[in-house]
């Protein structure tokens, strides 16, 4: 034992044998005043008796604090005989609450403990000069936390296990920085790294590196794009000069391996070699029962996360009875892949020439502020596109075709306001992966694609559809334009491709946004009208999967957000329902997309439940009712508070509560949305307005009239689009409620 911490135990043992020779109540300067009572040498405290306690143990270690039957209980410090310290909250002898640790070697932690463990929120301040600021989960640090480094570097994004995991930026001394996705505390993902010279890389990282998909972008303007490998033979490209429209093959990006990223290394969080939980209290002649309580300790925290565990436990939540778990079957990735002879390969190379040709083409820099005249439905850019090639295209192994381009003005400042990177876009599109035709047409009969990275659909559209969209072009620009927060489509390109030869055949296709392009897998989608005739799946249960589009009649949940996000939600609603109506569009449709974040199992996930109360975050799902229980692996499943997701937005990536429901089958007519169960599912949902360019014309009038003489009009999809508007307002506020 150091010199320093001898002379600080004589210290504190003169200090306790004068305060126990005065026999004088008093209560530690520590802490909140409270009525305790101070015990001496001739008193006996009574059983459960909350009282004072300033002792040297046997050991060497000190307790000052709060105590009762045998245990520190409120506030407390305990110093350890090796330098080890707690100050804070005690509760039968654990650290829970807040309080602050401290190491022999200088470090602390302040911050929230529960069961032993650093839990919640809570600083970290290594001997080193590295600290850490954020969540943590059982020692480790677990969700969103910004960490500076002694080396002058700093993280902020989100953790799982102690490493970077995620969404987050690293921000290096000299300037560099990286933004994006990460997997083991390595870049992993889609993500951008910008160096202080001014120069950038976006695209795919695989263990640190740059490996697939990528744009390299030197401050001059010049373009590298194509595919990165640290195995050059792997690697190809081409290389785009500033202002150029030809690309060469003029330089190695075998640099960017050997010399750009030498110096980008990610310094490493500094060990705690003793935790928290680790420190035990003394108890004389209790040993092995302390060690066993410790063992308890240690055991119940980790299978019941969140300080729900055992029964005994107070203030623990009652729980709702165990249903059966809901299963998810298995679903392979949607869509088949367009190779070489599928009937629609030349319509993919055909799409895909006509889009780099299209983004690809110099322009002047896009305005947001438009004039009228580049709405004009004849504003359009026709392309021929020979087999061999001529002055502005390439050549191409596919048959002759011409290009449109419908209003590319407007399209280009919508890709600019959706923040939208040409070069990414490109890629997506264009790269060398094939898109993925989805295996069935939708009811309309037009056909969808998907890019391989999910990120883009492409939707064939009739000539009405097209009508249509260029009417609404100048209020859908001004409308997203105006609300950031807008749920309706987000649209990227109008083009058609026609044909050569006798059919002259013309095939007009959408570029949008795919709502369910997400780091976390969707378990159950559903497209909600709020009508109820032939609102119902056509599936028996055990083929739907995550990929099957589930409708009114099969919705068995009701949503709750929380306050912040439920006013925006409304708000948003109203607006673009508006929009719609004064548009004279109907027949459009909310499509959700849920994520359980308490999976349990490859094929099924249990509901983490309450009845009534609010589950905590990291909660766990329950094993015979008996407790939440973290099997092994879970702690990647545990929840953390929203702000663990920067990109969160509204309809995007947010966390939320399913409540179950169930409806009742009295009458006729069914109920459309089920009573409350008080039994909830933990939930990140996606969610989002769609098919908005059906407009009220006169097939729709007609459907109208002939179903009405059938089935209720309220029940049927095609009415009027002032009470398509009212309808699905009022089924949606039902649907979608506030976290009480």
């Amino acid at each position: 034992m150091s010199r320093e911490l001898n002379g600080i135990l004589k210290a504190l043992e003169a200090t306790l044998r004068k305060s126990i020779g005065q026999k004088k109540k008093r209560a530690s300067s520590l802490f909140t005043p409270m009525s305790v009572a101070h015990v001496d040498d001739d008193e006996e405290p009574e059983p459960g008796q909350l009282h004072h306690l300033d002792k040297i143990l046997p050991n060497g270690d000190l307790y000052n604090g709060q105590w009762c039957d045998n245990y520190p209980q409120g506030n407390g410090k305990y110093l350890w005989a090796d330098g080890c310290m707690y100050v804070g909250e005690w509760r039968k002898g654990r650290k829970v609450g807040k309080g602050k640790f401290s190491w022999p070697n200088g470090a602390t932690y302040e911050g929230e403990f529960k069961n032993e463990f650093m839990e919640g929120k809570g600083t970290y301040s290594g001997f080193s000069g590295d600290t850490y600021k954020g969540s943590w989960v059982m020692n480790l640090k677990h969700g969103q936390g910004i960490e500076k480094y002694s080396s002058g570097d700093c993280y902020e994004g989100e953790w799982l296990k102690g490493l970077q995991d995620g969404q987050g930026k690293y921000q290096w001394v000299n300037g560099d920085h990286y933004v994006g996705q990460w997997k083991n505390g390595m870049f992993n993902g889609n993500g951008t790294m910008v160096w202080s010279t001014g120069n950038r890389f976006d695209g795919c990282w695989e263990d640190g590196l740059p490996k697939g998909n990528g744009t390299f972008r030197w401050e001059n303007g010049d373009v590298y794009i194509g595919v990165w490998s640290n195995d050059p033979s792997e690697q190809n490209g081409t290389y785009y000069p500033a202002g150029s429209c030809g690309g060469t093959l003029e330089w190695d990006p075998q640099e960017v391996y050997s010399m750009d990223l030498k110096g980008c290394k990610i310094s490493p969080c500094e060990k705690i070699l003793i935790y928290p939980s680790q420190k035990v209290i003394y108890k004389p002649g209790l040993e092995g029962e302390v060690l066993k309580h410790m063992d308890d300790v240690d055991r119940k925290s980790r299978e019941g996360y969140e300080g729900m565990g055992s029964p005994q436990l107070e203030g623990s939540i009652p729980r709702a009875r165990k249903p059966p778990p809901l299963r998810v079957k298995p679903a392979k990735k949607q869509g088949v892949t367009i190779s070489k002879g599928h009937k629609n390969y030349e319509l993919m190379l055909n799409l895909q020439l006509g889009i780099r040709h299209s983004v690809g083409r110099p322009a002047p820099s896009a305005s947001l502020d438009l004039k009228p005249s580049a709405f004009d439905p004849k504003e359009k850019v026709w392309t021929k596109f020979p087999p061999e090639g001529s002055k502005h295209t390439p050549p191409h192994p596919s048959c002759e075709f011409r290009w449109k381009d419908y209003c590319p003005v407007v399209f280009r400042a919508l890709r600019k306001l959706f923040k939208v990177d040409p070069a990414d876009y490109m890629i997506s599109i264009c790269g060398n992966d094939a898109l993925r035709e989805l295996s069935s047409p939708g009811k309309s009969g037009s056909f969808f694609y998907l890019t391989n990275d999910d990120r883009y659909m492409i939707k064939t559209m009739k000539k009405a559809e097209v009508k249509v969209f260029l009417r609404m072009l100048p209020a859908y620009y001004k409308h997203v334009r105006t609300f950031e927060n807008t749920l309706v489509t987000r649209f990227y390109g109008l083009h058609c491709v026609r044909l050569t030869g006798a059919a002259q055949k013309k095939v007009r296709f959408v570029i949008m946004w795919n709502l369910f392009c997400s780091g976390h897998p969707i378990h159950r989608r559903f497209d909600l009208k709020g009508s109820t005739f032939g609102r119902t799946t056509d599936k028996p249960e055990s083929e739907i999967d995550a990929t099957t589009t589930l409708k009114d009649l099969d919705l068995n949940y009701i949503f709750r957000l929380q306050k912040a996000w439920y006013q925006e939600f409304c708000r948003q609603v109203d607006r673009d329902c508006d929009f719609l109506e004064h548009e004279r569009i109907m027949d459009y449709s909310m499509l959700v997309g849920l994520h359980f974040r308490e999976i349990s199992g490859s094929d099924s996930f249990s509901s983490n439940r309450t009845s009534g109360a609010r589950s905590s975050p990291g909660s766990g799902s329950f094993d015979n009712g008996v407790g939440p229980r973290l099997s092994t692996g879970s702690i990647d499943q545990l929840l953390v508070d929203p702000n663990r997701y920067p990109s969160t937005s509204l309809g995007i990536n947010m966390p939320a509560r399913a409540e179950l429901t169930v409806r009742r089958s009295d009458g006729d007519t069914p109920q459309l949305v089920g009573e409350p169960t008080g039994e909830f599912y933990e939930i990140i949902i996606y969610f989002g307005i769609i098919d908005i360019l059906q407009d009220y014309d006169i097939s729709k009038k007609l459907e109208h009239a002939y179903k009405s003489m059938h089935y209720d009009p309220t029940t049927i999809s095609a009415v009027d689009p002032r009470q398509y508007s009212k309808r699905f307002r009022d089924f949606i506020f039902k649907v979608f409620v506030e976290d009480t």
